[in-house]
């Protein structure tokens, strides 16, 4: 579902479908599969089960910038996230961001 959004523009507080943050863009994808996950990074980080690097599985919800930011693990070291203003949603690669913090899984 939250690749089905990729171009969709960035909008700070944004649920969709015509505009996301990046905890938006989670809250909305999972709620296409009937999982509800919070519209606020900090409660995503704190209501689901944290996941080790060296398990991350599609579809696992991917934190940066200190709880700031995340994204949606699709595999292959690459998210899909809604980056900031200006922005759109997209596909970046993990290893280019120093400021990996963890994972979780719905």
């Amino acid at each position: 579902a939250a690749m089905q959004q990729i171009g969709t523009p960035y909008v700070w507080g944004g649920s969709g479908p015509g505009g996301f943050d990046c905890s938006g863009l989670a809250s909305y994808a999972y709620g296409q599969i009937g999982k509800s996950v919070p519209h606020y990074t900090g409660a995503i980080w704190n209501d689901f089960p944290k996941v080790p690097n060296s398990d991350l599985q599609a579809g696992d919800m991917v934190f940066f910038n200190g709880g700031g930011h995340m994204g949606i693990y699709i595999g292959g070291g690459q998210y899909v996230h809604a980056p900031h203003t200006g922005d759109v949603v997209r596909v970046a690669n993990l290893g280019d961001r120093g400021d990996y913090m963890g994972a979780v899984r719905a």
